[in-house]
């Protein structure tokens, strides 16, 4: 199974991507067997959700719920770490102040040490509030031998309960190569 980079979907920010009138909450989401000879991972992912190219150099997973908002947002990402150290409180460190940078105020919910697949990493919850409404997150880093990963669910604070148990059983499906 292959999943498309609709280029409907590449242009879109992503407060434009998720926010909109709220269609009521996600509906149990039948999981999919996925795998890509690039990505150092398998994972199962929600069935007739669509893939999406940001074009913001990133590689991995991105994927949303629909082509128009509102859209829950799911991405799991790597970059090689290229002989660097990273940690997980130095990413989210960045992640804090780029999400700041776009005009977003930031608010720290939660914060936990989570095992997914055989990598145990760092996962916070956020508050975003923009302009364009409100938002709230769950992005977990790990760092593994050769990549430093990074995965992220967004989406309204009114469906927000029902995709973290979605992605709460995509992050249980993920198997590290």
């Amino acid at each position: 199974m292959k999943f498309s980079r609709p280029a409907i979907l590449s242009t879109l920010t992503l407060p434009a991507l998720v926010l909109g009138a709220t269609l009521g909450t996600a509906q149990a989401q039948t999981l999919v067997s996925f795998s890509d000879p690039k990505l150092p991972f398998t994972v199962s992912l929600p069935k007739g959700w669509l893939g999406v190219d940001f074009k913001d150099g990133t590689i991995g997973v991105s994927i949303v719920s629909a082509k128009a908002p509102p859209a829950t947002l799911m991405r799991l990402l790597f970059v090689d770490k290229a002989g660097g150290k990273p940690t997980p409180e130095g990413e989210f460190k960045k992640f804090e102040a780029g999400m700041t940078g776009t005009g977003a105020t930031v608010k720290q919910t939660a914060s936990r040490t989570l095992k997914i697949g055989a990598l145990s990493g760092l996962e916070r919850s956020y508050t975003l509030t923009h302009p364009k409404g409100s938002l709230k997150m769950r992005v977990w880093y790990g760092v593994g031998a050769k990549n430093l990963y990074s995965f992220q669910l967004t989406d309204t604070p009114a469906r927000f309960a029902a995709a973290s148990s979605t992605f709460d059983k995509v992050l249980a499906s993920v198997k590290f190569k």
